[in-house]
């Protein structure tokens, strides 16, 4: 005979000998089972064992579903599969190969803005340029000094190496500047006003005598000057200026030494020896 064993919502088909069936006052008790299948049933799933006639049976009830008990412990491993799958995830983006990167690709290029050594003093050389051709003189006054006369006052401030001004006058060979000498010798009012230099192997002379509105030729001497002489080429044309030899501050009197130091010129202008 078959008897249906319900376990938990869930039937299972079991055959068990008409020998092992047990009567109850000649009626059938329903659910009857071996002590071993009670055991299985107490441990919470019902594999019941079948006769060995039921080979077939028997291979059906292995594959029959388990319990619900059962159930939820293999619903469960599904779900941590997919909690570990969630888990992989970032793991295989990591461990994939990506391609090569540039810094430039997530920093912009910042040029630098700091000029070279040549091109700044480029720039100066224009600016020099400039102010020589348009004959401006910015940055100075002139003043009452006691014991010399006129002076030159510096009115801003004069970085070191700065240009300040030229010494603006007639350029001539020395052999004109020797019979101009003559001439202003034998007027004693006629100040000293003639700078002879040397340009290509070549001895020349700025000549500021006559008397115009350019200061540099009204700058004043001194040993220990503020500003030095140097000499500045336009197309082959050389001009006299004088740069700030230290810093000059406003107020300070703009000076630079004159060079001579004969024993003429010095019984002449006293004021050489200082």
């Amino acid at each position: 005979m078959y008897h249906e064993v319900k376990c938990q919502g869930k039937t299972l088909n079991e055959t068990y000998r008409k020998g092992d069936e047990k009567k109850n006052g000649g009626n059938i008790i329903e659910g009857a089972m071996k002590p071993e299948d009670q055991k299985d049933k107490e441990g919470g799933c019902n594999t019941l064992v079948p006769s060995s006639d039921q080979n077939q049976e028997t291979v059906e009830t292995q594959k029959t579903p388990l319990p619900s008990d059962c159930a939820d412990e293999v619903n469960a491993k599904p779900a941590q599969k997919k909690m570990v799958k969630a888990k992989r995830g970032p793991r295989r983006k990591t461990q994939g190969r990506t391609p090569n990167r540039k810094v430039t690709d997530y920093y912009p290029v910042r040029r630098s803005s700091r000029k070279s050594k040549s091109e700044l003093e480029t720039e100066e050389r224009r600016k020099i340029d400039e102010l020589i051709t348009s004959g401006k003189e910015e940055g100075m006054k002139i003043d009452y000094i006691d014991g010399k006369g006129r002076g030159v006052i510096a009115t801003k401030h004069f970085n070191r190496g700065e240009f300040v001004v030229e010494y603006h006058g007639d350029l001539i060979e020395i052999t004109d500047a020797k019979k101009r000498e003559a001439v202003y010798a034998q007027d004693p009012s006629t100040g000293c006003y003639m700078y002879y230099f040397q340009y290509l192997s070549k001895t020349y002379c700025v000549d500021a005598t006559k008397e115009t509105n350019r200061l540099g030729r009204l700058i004043n001497h001194s040993k220990c000057g503020n500003c030095q002489t140097k000499l500045h080429d336009i197309d082959g044309v050389p001009h006299l200026i004088l740069i700030a030899s230290r810093d000059i501050k406003a107020g300070e009197e703009l000076l630079y030494d004159y060079g001579d130091r004969s024993k003429a010129s010095i019984e002449a202008h006293p004021w050489l020896k200082h």
